[in-house]
């Protein structure tokens, strides 16, 4: 059985779930999301817990339990709290600069590269090398700031480029041969 799929969902006070043949709407103070979700899953809402029972003991409708489940958990997070991802910028001469609705990065390429905000996304830039990506939806969320650190992917030698700022990057080891040798 999943494990995941087996825990209730708690509703806090100001969100309401209401389910539609299949489309699952959650609204809160923050926005409003909705998610379809397979037939074989039926949504039971109890007051403020939402539990989620599977037709069959199937290995994909198992897996489409907690997945799901998962789904539901994170559109409650997201109406309530918001998700966000914060990038750093490294490099010699590289910045952010927040212009309206966009950020206009300095990359080190011979222009400028300017990233708009999308529906449901918000950029900050706290300081010249940070961004962060703000929004109520995780996937949306993950996959802009995946966008943003393409721009620039970082490299191994002196850790150039725009990262997470919770990676952990591995720097190689420069040219040994030559130096301080005659």
């Amino acid at each position: 059985m999943s494990r995941i799929g087996r825990k209730h969902i708690d509703l806090p006070t100001g969100v309401e779930l209401t389910d539609n043949n299949g489309v699952i709407t959650v609204k809160g103070p923050k926005g409003t999301l909705t998610q379809e979700i397979d037939k074989l899953i039926t949504v039971k809402v109890d007051g403020n817990k939402v539990e989620l029972v599977r037709a069959n003991d199937e290995n994909e409708t198992k897996a489409k339990h907690g997945l799901y489940r998962a789904l539901l958990a994170n559109m409650v997070e997201g109406v309530t709290k918001g998700f966000e991802k914060k990038l750093v910028i490294n490099g010699i001469g590289y910045k952010a600069t927040k212009q309206g609705n966009k950020v206009v990065l300095n990359l080190g390429y011979s222009h400028n590269v300017e990233v708009v905000e999308e529906d449901g996304i918000t950029l900050e830039c706290p300081s010249a090398l940070e961004i962060v990506v703000k929004g109520i939806d995780k996937q949306k969320v993950g996959q802009f700031a995946s966008k943003i650190r393409d721009l620039r992917k970082v490299e191994p030698y002196h850790a150039y480029g725009v990262r997470y700022a919770d990676e952990v990057v591995i720097k190689k080891v420069g040219k040994a041969a030559g130096k301080g040798k005659k």
